[in-house]
């Protein structure tokens, strides 16, 4: 194999324009979750973000394209975390379906990959509350993110489920499972300030976030040695 060692591999420059736009969907962001759409306003995001207020026509078209903008940007995150965690969003081959011991590992590593960006990342909880304004009040922001995070995501860790426990994927009790599974991991990020008052701790961080995984993964053990025990 060559050596690559010394080879210059060419970098596409990042263009004073692509800065701005995505510190654009950035501070939209941010400030759409933090403040709502209706009240955040453009002014206000060209600020944030230290660019003129006409970028935002120029680059989105306006305001409600940097709300689509920042969806995009929350779909393109996930699905590489996601796809880190458990692979491409994809039916598995035979091969994969054949092989439960390397399912179930799949599933502890999905979820401790889940709580190291969730709970321990803090452009997380910038994601997570846009996410809770759109799920509160639904717009064609929450189409995009559903379409390509959360329905793809969900199926594969419930078709990643049927491999680990020979459960249906699409079984109404395996598809509950997942959603459980998925949301003892977000509670840590929607509820942080409770958990750290609780827990004596002044920030969750990656040691936090090590026993927060622990604990999870400990759950999710429960969950398949009941599953076992059912089968047995």
């Amino acid at each position: 194999m060559a050596k690559l060692t010394n080879a210059k591999i060419p970098r596409r420059e990042t263009s004073p324009a692509d800065m701005t736009r995505a510190a654009l969907v950035r501070a939209a962001l941010k400030l759409f979750g933090r403040q709502g759409f209706d009240g955040t306003s453009t002014r206000e995001i060209a600020a944030e973000a230290k660019a003129n207020i006409g970028s935002i026509a120029y680059h989105f078209g306006g305001k409600e394209g940097l709300r689509a903008a920042a969806a995009d940007y929350i779909v393109d995150t996930i699905q590489t975390i996601a796809g880190q965690a458990i692979g491409n969003l994809r039916a598995p081959s035979d091969s994969e379906a054949g092989d439960p011991e390397a399912a179930r590992a799949q599933l502890f590593t999905a979820l401790e990959r889940m709580v190291a960006f969730v709970v321990a990342r803090p452009e997380a909880g910038e994601i997570v509350q846009f996410i809770l304004r759109e799920l509160s009040h639904p717009t064609a922001a929450l189409d995009r993110i559903y379409d390509g995070v959360f329905e793809p995501t969900h199926r594969r860790l419930c078709l990643v489920w049927e491999q680990a426990t020979g459960e249906p994927a699409e079984s109404e009790a395996t598809r509950l499972t997942v959603f459980t599974l998925i949301g003892q991991v977000v509670y840590f990020r929607i509820g942080r300030e409770a958990v750290m008052r609780r827990m004596g701790w002044r920030a969750i961080g990656d040691a936090e976030a090590v026993k927060i995984a622990a604990t999870v993964t400990d759950n999710l053990g429960a969950i398949l040695a009941a599953r076992k025990d059912r089968r047995s």
